[in-house]
Parts: structure tokens; C-alpha cells; sequence
């Protein structure tokens, strides 16, 4: 996987290199046109773990992108308005992760979503304590965290 991705970033510098343009979006072209010609090669062959991958962390990170901007603009619209709608509360949020890293990933994530803050980690590393500003249905949050959040990140990470 590592030889793929290395591989792409390579195509992606030559496609800059041969247009002439030094920009972000002919870099993100560059990606995409070599992760398709990558694609192309290795359909006959055996190894589609990276192209499986590749896809799911842009989706991802664009939902990641979402839940953070939805956060944002539920905690700016409670500080411009004269009433407050927090409903503070902690969760005890069971882990699927089980590694140090899965569990620092997922503990990073939940951290820069405003309105939730992680507070700590029990000492037999199966639940984490999360502080979250806005929590209206305990279970639909806990839901939401475990299918949204957590099975696509060990997803891309497994």
C-alpha cells in the first residue's frame, strides 16, 4: 500500500512538472489522474488495498468536514443568542478501537469538534469519558459516534 501511495504522489509531481503549474488543485488533479492510471495497471492484478482505501478516507474526511462545520455553526448561533440551548453531559462511550494509535486517532477526532472534549480513558482501555456541550439524546449521540465515527475510522486505519 505504502509502494502505491508513494507512487501516486510521484505521478502527481510529474503531472505538475509536465503542465508547468505549481498550484493545489493541479497537485489534487496530478492525485487523482495517477491514482486512476495506478488503478488501470493494477486492475489485473491481486492488490486493491490501497484503491479501496484511498476512497473511504476522502469520505472521511469530508464527513469529518461536515460534523465539524455543523458543530461550529451550533456553538457560534448559542453565543450570538441571548438564551443558551447547551444541555452539557458525560458520556461513558464504550471503544471498538483497541490499539494505542486507533485510540488516539478517535480521542483527536472527538477533541476538534467543538461542543465535545475527551476526559479520560479508563484504565482498562474498553470506555472514554466524553464531555459534550450540546447532548440532547445520549444514545443517538453514542450511536451516531460508533457507526459515523468510529467504524469508518478503523476502517481506513485496519
Amino acid at each position: 500500500m505504502v509502494k502505491h501511495f508513494l507512487l501516486n504522489i510521484l505521478l502527481s509531481f510529474v503531472w505538475v512538472a509536465l503542465s508547468g503549474h505549481l498550484n493545489y488543485s493541479n497537485f489534487i488533479f496530478g492525485y487523482l489522474l495517477g491514482f486512476f492510471i495506478l488503478w488501470m495497471i493494477e486492475r489485473l492484478g491481486s492488490n486493491t488495498e490501497y484503491f479501496m482505501r484511498v476512497p473511504k478516507i476522502i469520505l472521511f474526511f469530508i464527513r469529518f468536514l461536515y460534523d465539524m462545520l455543523k458543530a461550529n455553526l451550533e456553538v457560534a448561533f448559542d453565543l450570538i443568542t441571548p438564551k443558551l440551548y447547551t444541555e452539557p453531559g458525560i458520556i461513558a462511550y464504550p471503544l471498538s478501537a483497541t490499539t494505542d494509535f486507533e485510540i488516539t486517532m478517535l480521542s483527536n477526532i472527538i477533541a476538534l469538534t467543538p461542543g465535545t472534549m475527551v476526559l479520560d480513558l479508563s484504565d482498562d482501555r474498553k470506555v472514554i469519558y466524553i464531555h459534550v456541550m450540546y447532548l440532547k439524546n445520549k444514545e443517538k449521540f453514542i450511536e451516531d459516534l460508533k457507526k459515523n465515527t468510529e467504524k469508518k475510522l478503523l476502517e481506513i486505519l485496519r
